[in-house]
């Protein structure tokens, strides 16, 4: 029960400010995306984009959480970011790795999306598959916390079916050392 408080309390106090750090994320992402495109911007060269390419090292923000990509389904973009929390959970005795937490919003307004149900599947180096992780709704994003104890290429599949009833799919990956 004391574990389970810790848990929430801790899950609480690192989400708020990284919440708020993912919002302001947002905001110069779109005023970057207006200032270089114009207003418009060709949204399906998104999910073509390597993510396992990318430079994790430059891409890693205060407290060790990294931004994974968005990607555009049916007007709704969906931003996922990652945190590695191995050792703040080894230190309450979990065996938790990361936290993976996905904000949505309407592409056409940038109105953020909080209510719906959302899971994650994970497909781990070996291949294998984990069954569903449902992902909770927290201060303006999604969240779950997973174990990625593998060293090598992570994929996520994340099904969402949020307040407008339609169902959707978004696929993010990444590497863990």
């Amino acid at each position: 029960m004391k574990k389970s408080i810790l848990l929430v309390l801790l899950a609480v106090f690192v989400m708020a400010p990284l919440s708020a750090m993912a919002m302001s994320h947002e905001k110069k992402e779109m005023e970057h995306d207006k200032s270089m495109h114009g207003d418009k911007m060709d949204h399906g060269s998104m999910k073509d984009m390597d993510h396992g390419s990318m430079d994790h090292d430059s891409m890693m923000a205060e407290g060790g959480m990294m931004m994974l990509g968005s990607e555009v389904k049916e007007g709704v973009k969906a931003r996922v970011h990652v945190k590695d929390v191995r050792e703040a959970m080894a230190k309450m005795g979990m065996e938790t790795t990361h936290h993976l937490m996905v904000n949505f919003t309407n592409e056409a307004n940038g109105a953020a999306i909080e209510k719906g149900t959302v899971a994650v599947k994970v497909i781990s180096p070996d291949e294998s598959e984990a069954k569903p992780v449902k992902m909770m709704g927290m201060q303006g994003h999604f969240g779950a916390d997973l174990s990625l104890k593998q060293k090598g290429m992570y994929h996520f599949y994340i099904g969402t079916k949020l307040e407008d009833g339609t169902k959707r799919q978004y696929h993010f990956h990444t590497e863990v050392e």
